[in-house]
């Protein structure tokens, strides 16, 4: 996979993003429990998108959001959406380069993890990007195979199958400790906090 054209592939799509997008509210709100999303919290959503998880963060309370995307196009739409809210910022970044002189109580990669090119590498970076206690999770609103069959129909370029749910948490297990593994015909989630 090349990163050029995954930005330029999500740059192509990010006018009708919102159009195409199915949201659970039951699913959605079982991966925030599980991420440990709640009042007072500082969040970093990674690969954002157009926002599509934001406004349920600004629901639970949280302190702030921190939206980090390398998709100009998305970074325009989300920023539109929330311009004037001092509780949300949004970078355009990748996030492998991205730096902090916060921590975060919760780190969030919402379906989009097979575009990732190293997951071993952004998980070590993740990870030392959250407070001692915090939560990064992996989770997409559907199941693994319906993830991998939708990205049979887009460019070997930029297409990654979603790895095992237990392979993932074995790489998860050598930077935190698995909290949460759920992979099945709704949903897929890996969750670890940082001791």
């Amino acid at each position: 996979m090349d990163k050029n054209k995954i930005k330029d592939f999500f740059n192509g799509l990010a006018s009708g993003w919102d159009d195409g997008m199915i949201k659970d509210d039951r699913i959605m709100n079982i991966i925030l429990d599980n991420a440990g999303v709640s009042k007072g919290k500082d969040i970093l959503d990674v690969a954002c998108g157009t926002g599509v998880m934001i406004s349920y963060y600004l629901e639970r309370g949280v302190r702030s959001v921190t939206g980090v995307d390398f998709s100009e196009k998305m970074c325009e739409i989300v920023s539109a959406k929330f311009i004037g809210n001092k509780n949300v910022t949004i970078i355009c970044k990748d996030i492998e380069e991205f730096e902090s002189d916060k921590d975060y109580d919760s780190i969030i990669v919402y379906n989009s993890f097979p575009h990732f090119l190293d997951a071993e590498k952004l998980i070590a970076h993740l990870s030392g990007l959250l407070n001692k206690g915090g939560i990064l999770t992996i989770a997409h609103g559907m199941s693994r195979d319906r993830i991998n069959a939708h990205h049979l129909n887009i460019s070997a370029d930029i297409k990654c199958e979603l790895m095992d749910a237990e392979e993932l948490a074995k790489i998860f297990s050598k930077h935190l400790q698995v909290s949460t593994i759920i992979s099945n015909d709704q949903m897929y989630q890996v969750a670890g906090r940082k001791l």
